[in-house]
């Protein structure tokens, strides 16, 4: 799968090597730790560095998604920082192509880490992997920008309630722009709101997923 990628914002694949008994795969090495210590440490990120950081990882999403890649377990912990502070996304061990997808267009393993995962992968009726990417993209954004999930609860079930129904609130200290982005993204629709349609006079012209990217990363820094 790493194959298919070769991004500035994603650990690197060098080799891979097989005996009788054992695979073994060279990972480029990065160490700069991961984002989700760096959170713990501090509670938070400022917003302009939460912004830097969610572009790199939104411009490594959609290349993933532009070469038929689906990453399905993003989160905190598979983000790690090289030494000049770069993002890098790791862990593609979940991830899916498009060529996995059934008949109905839609992928239907369930995976992903509970807090993260979009609500159409819960319901288990078949899933678009870039929307279901695209919602852990969201909660990343929030735990970035808050210090803590947007979805929590002991009980899984509970929990799946809460994701489904989209019950979280933005903290008083997010910025309109966060207010406004947040939201857009964790909707429990990702037809309706997940994906917005670029202006008329740009649509002929701009790929619509790399126009959406493009427009969370600008509401993002500019609220």
């Amino acid at each position: 799968m790493m194959k298919l990628i070769q991004h500035p914002n994603v650990v690197r694949l060098h080799e891979v090597m097989g005996s009788k008994a054992r695979i073994f795969i060279v990972l480029e090495y990065v160490t700069g730790g991961e984002l989700h210590d760096i959170i713990a440490a501090r509670g938070s990120l400022k917003e302009d560095e939460a912004c830097r950081y969610f572009q790199q990882f939104i411009s490594d999403v959609d290349y993933c998604h532009s070469r038929g890649v689906y990453h399905r377990d993003l989160k905190l912990e598979n983000l790690l920082l090289d030494t000049a502070g770069n993002l890098k996304v790791s862990d593609f061990g979940l991830s899916a192509i498009s060529e996995q997808a059934k008949a109905d267009g839609l992928l239907h393993t369930t995976c992903g880490t509970p807090n993260y995962v979009a609500p159409e992968v819960i319901e288990d009726k078949g899933y678009d992997g870039a929307f279901a990417d695209l919602w852990s993209c969201g909660v990343i954004l929030f735990v970035m920008l808050a210090g803590y999930l947007p979805f929590e609860d002991d009980n899984v079930s509970a929990l799946y309630k809460k994701i489904s129904g989209a019950q979280f609130t933005c903290p008083s200290w997010f910025s309109d722009g966060a207010k406004r982005l947040i939201p857009r993204i964790l909707d429990p629709n990702p037809s309706t709101v997940r994906f917005l349609p670029p202006p008329p006079h740009l649509a002929a012209t701009i790929d619509v997923a790399r126009y959406v990217c493009f427009l969370r990363c600008l509401l993002a820094s500019t609220g």
